[in-house]
């Protein structure tokens, strides 16, 4: 055989094994069906956190304190899910807090007798840098790490442009690091809003999660569902509400319309709340400590 046919068979066999190389490696970021797996579930019932959870007048003391001395959470997040704890260092100085501002109070470790939040120890998102990394990076944690009995991931943007396989697999490895953790509580959560509504590819996305979690007993919390409402119950998902909590085409924003009919420092507080506002935020921070009282132990039932 001449030289040059077999370089050109070499070099048709490596252009063949790299193209092989790279549909497989796609093929990992898609499961396309969950249908046949073993769903794990260690709880009657699903905790959903969402826009109905965050009136914190409702939950006992008793469970937000039983939550600081029980829990031991690692947050893995980049900008959006920094609302949740922008919202909850802002809640622990605001002084309209049920039970005293100071009850709130968390920090990475516990001290003092906060709550112990690894706020970032988990690098990255549920999206970034790809949609399966973050896997394995809860993994290698909670290995080194065998006190933390909470994880929750967020994420950025990513839902938005998610097709239903990429949920799949989100859903997947999620349930998986269930099997392997049983003695961690994993929280789900859906993606941000970005203004195409109820028939847009997000809610449909948001919609899936949601579906698994309610049918599978997991524990949900609700990004989207809490930023669809203000306090007073208002619903503006219909009105195109997105994460800024823009509506109508970005011509009225339900946040800011709340905040300057009711009074700072009694009503709601000023906190960070990237690419949002503060009350987003405030929300965010109240459906957190619902969360972690339930998850401490708290059944739910409101006074």
């Amino acid at each position: 055989m001449e030289t040059s046919t077999v370089i050109i068979l070499v070099l048709a066999g490596l252009l063949l094994g790299a193209i092989g190389g790279y549909f497989w490696m796609k093929g990992r970021d898609q499961t396309k069906s969950l249908e046949g797996e073993v769903i794990f579930s260690v709880q009657p019932q699903p905790i959903i956190i969402n826009h109905t959870c965050t009136d914190l007048s409702q939950v006992p003391a008793s469970a937000i304190e039983r939550a600081k001395t029980s829990l031991h959470i690692a947050y893995g997040h980049t900008s959006h899910g920094s609302q949740v704890t922008d919202g909850m260092t802002g809640l622990s100085h605001f002084s309209g807090a049920p039970w005293g501002s100071s009850r709130y109070s968390w920090n990475n470790g516990g001290r003092g007798g906060a709550l112990d939040i690894r706020d970032g120890v988990l690098s990255g998102d549920l999206g970034s840098p790809d949609r399966i990394s973050w896997a394995d990076r809860t993994r290698t944690y909670l290995k080194a790490n065998r006190d933390i009995n909470v994880v929750m991931w967020s994420w950025c943007g990513q839902v938005s442009e998610a097709k239903e396989s990429h949920i799949n697999t989100y859903l997947s490895l999620m349930n998986k690091l269930e099997s392997e953790f049983p003695d961690v509580n994993f929280v789900y959560m859906t993606g941000h809003l970005d203004g195409t509504g109820v028939s847009g590819n997000l809610n449909s996305r948001n919609e899936q999660i949601r579906n698994y979690c309610r049918s599978n007993n997991k524990i949900l919390f609700d990004f989207a569902d809490i930023e669809s409402y203000d306090p007073d119950g208002n619903y503006y998902l219909d009105k195109g509400a997105d994460d800024g909590c823009n509506y109508n085409g970005g011509a009225r924003n339900w946040a800011i319309d709340w905040q300057n009919t009711h009074r700072k420092d009694t009503d709601w507080f000023e906190c960070s709340s990237a690419h949002s506002q503060p009350l987003n935020a405030n929300q965010k921070a109240y459906a957190a400590w619902w969360l972690w009282a339930r998850l401490s132990g708290w059944d739910g039932t409101t006074r």
